[in-house]
């Protein structure tokens, strides 16, 4: 087993993904899915007979269930109910066991009780111990979070023991259900909560080892229970369990301890090294924000440039790159400055005419003056031709108005508006509404900047492309003479700094000031052009390496699923199927390295050879015969020894 863990370890460390809560560059928001899927396959293969060998000297399981049956009638006096000695049929059996093991019931070879129910009342600084789905983190008891009771009889039954099984029947999340932890200290008395159940078993070790496989977690995914998310008493006894011969059962839980040792120490350096690649993504770019200008930018650029596969490697790392792009936009420094352009100071002056001019029409407002900028305000040495200004001397600011009930409709009649209430009706680019009105108290016109000021989705950016009504939870942002899309890109920017203005805990939100105060960069307007049509060439090619790495993860995933199926034999026929569409994933063609001929040891750059030096990746795969993962490490040495080109892209600054 030892050998088959290092032998895959690439397959094993490589498929992991974001977890959709992750934060900035923390390594404990990732899903370290192929040690996950291996930390299963260990179990799995511990309760199917297939971790330790067996020893034909050893006393048969049946032997063993004898006697515990026997010390269950004659010693303590126990008798179990008669459904449980029904025959289990080859039906039951979920596969087959190696000589010298039995199938059995839960509720034979131990007993389980359910727990304590309490009320609030109840609940004190120094009572018992009730332990909850809370106390079982990671595979073992945590007692930090202790909730006492007392004022209330607790039954013998109630009480857990020394080397008591605690589980998880009951919850509101479905994937917390069954959660197992074995009580290996028990520092006072202490109970269980009604959600939860004891399993007390002479086995509990190994039982442990079962309740927390895939085999289990199988058999609670096809349970049929009149409660959402509930393991019943009637469940759990009835559940099939596999023995092994009591001797087998101390190898194999020695066995399983060491390889999640193994495990956790693997987990513990992949966890390392991904906080190291953040930390290591965000000081280089870190360096491309500080270059005093395009030419330090760009002496920079080639240093990142020349590890370009190894440091974009992660979601996180690519969004961290686009935040980049969007600062070194705002900032100057990512196009080079043309002295023939106008500056921005006479921007400035004919966006104030402008304004001026729709203020007399009477086609907008007018505000109040702004404040001044401070020179602690700006944060940085503009170049030249820039200038600082208010977000509020660029644009004019519609707030969003509240619609009673009876003011909008949900269904469409000709001459309504498209009625925005929030965020919620967002798409990716544009909005998608829902509701529909009459009223045009707050229009946002074509081409307006949407964002949201009241709700959890503050800040939150859309863009208007055709005219809609809006609700108080958003305003439009109408930009005057300066680039539309310049001023998205520097609101983008400006999240954060806007963000850190909300107020209130019930309803965040921010106001108009906070918008309109905002500070904001101003390059000449030509140059804005030359910046967007930058941004969008960076952000298309920051899409596509997402789009690259997600492909490339549903392969990493595939090939964890494929490795263990080819030991325990695929789950069945959609999921292999499932693995060989995947492949393509991978690139859409290999091409031969014009340098090298390819040998015998070169099976793959053979057969691109024999398909003209350029073939599909799946046609590749189905011709070599090789199962997924085999395949999958023959190109990664191939491509390594140059028999095949590495496919890679390229982006310039």
């Amino acid at each position: 087993m030892q050998n088959l863990i290092t032998k895959h370890l690439d397959i094993w460390t490589a498929a992991h993904k974001t977890r959709s809560t992750a934060g900035r560059g923390s390594s404990n928001k990732l899903d370290l899915y192929g040690i996950k899927k291996l930390r299963e396959l260990i179990l799995e293969l511990a309760v199917r007979g297939k971790l330790v060998p067996q020893d034909p000297n050893d006393e048969p399981a049946s032997v063993l269930l004898r006697r515990i049956a026997e010390e269950e009638i004659f010693i303590k006096g126990k008798f179990k109910s008669e459904k449980l000695f029904a025959e289990i049929t080859n039906d039951d059996k979920r596969f087959e066991l190696p000589m010298g093991w039995e199938w059995s019931k839960l509720g034979l070879i131990g007993e389980t009780n359910i727990g304590l129910t309490y009320k609030p009342s109840n609940v004190t600084d120094n009572g018992i111990p009730v332990l909850r789905s809370s106390n079982i983190q990671f595979g073992k008891i945590d007692l930090t979070d202790l909730v006492r009771v007392s004022g209330l009889e607790i039954k013998e039954s109630a009480r857990v023991h020394k080397g008591d099984l605690l589980i998880c029947v009951r919850n509101g999340s479905k994937a917390l259900v069954g959660k197992t932890a074995q009580i290996k200290d028990l520092p006072e008395p202490m109970s269980f909560g009604a959600f939860m159940a004891i399993f007390r078993s002479s086995l509990n070790s190994y039982i442990e080892i079962f309740l927390n496989s895939p085999v289990f977690r199988k058999n609670l995914d096809g349970t049929d229970t009149t409660t959402i998310n509930q393991i019943t008493q009637g469940n759990l006894i009835e559940t099939l369990v596999s023995i092994p011969p009591l001797l087998e059962q101390h190898r194999i839980v020695a066995k399983v301890d060491e390889l999640m040792a193994f495990c956790d120490q693997l987990e513990q350096t992949q966890s390392d090294n991904i906080t190291a690649h953040a930390q290591l993504v965000e000081a280089l770019l870190a360096s491309l924000t500080n270059s005093a200008d395009h030419k330090e930018l760009q002496t920079n650029w080639q240093r990142i440039a020349a590890h370009f596969d190894t440091l974009f490697t992660t979601e996180h790392s690519i969004d961290q790159l686009k935040q980049t792009i969007l600062q070194l936009a705002v900032m100057g420094k990512l196009v080079p400055q043309n002295p023939k352009d106008e500056p921005a100071s006479e921007l400035l002056k004919k966006i104030a005419a402008e304004k001026a001019q729709l203020i007399k029409e009477g086609k907008i407002k007018k505000e109040k003056p702004l404040p001044e900028i401070t020179d602690e305000e700006k944060f940085f040495e503009l170049p030249r031709g820039w200038v600082w200004t208010r977000v509020g001397a660029l644009i004019n600011l519609v707030s969003g108005q509240h619609l009673n009930p009876s003011e909008y409709s949900d269904s469409y009649q000709e001459g309504m508006l498209d009625y925005l209430t929030g965020p919620a009706d967002f798409g990716d680019t544009q909005p998608n509404a829902t509701r529909y009105t009459f009223e045009t108290r707050a229009i946002s016109k074509v081409g307006d900047i949407l964002i949201t000021c009241k709700g959890s989705g503050v800040g939150k950016l859309n863009r208007s492309d055709k005219s809609y009504a809006i609700s108080r939870q958003l305003m439009s942002i109408q930009p005057i003479i300066i680039d539309v899309n310049y001023t998205y890109l520097l609101m983008d920017s400006l999240n954060t700094q806007i963000r850190s203005q909300i107020v209130g805990i019930a309803i965040p939100g921010i106001s108009r000031e906070d918008v309109t105060n905002s500070i904001a960069m101003v390059p000449p307007l030509a140059e804005q052009h030359r910046i967007v049509s930058k941004v969008n060439e960076l952000m298309t090619f920051c899409n596509f390496l997402k789009t690259n790495l997600q492909n490339s993860q549903v392969v990493q995933y595939a090939l964890a699923d494929a490795l263990i199926d080819s030991i325990l034999g695929p789950k069945n026929v959609i999921a292999k199927q499932s693995m060989q569409e995947n492949i393509v994933n991978i690139t859409t063609s290999l091409k031969l390295s014009s340098h090298k001929v390819p040998s015998d040891k070169a099976l793959l750059a053979k057969i691109i050879k024999g398909e003209g030096g350029d073939a599909d990746a799946k046609q590749v795969w189905k011709k070599s015969s090789l199962d997924l993962p085999s395949f999958y490490k023959q190109l990664k040495i191939e491509i390594a020894e140059g028999y095949i080109k590495k496919p890679s892209a390229g982006i310039t600054v």
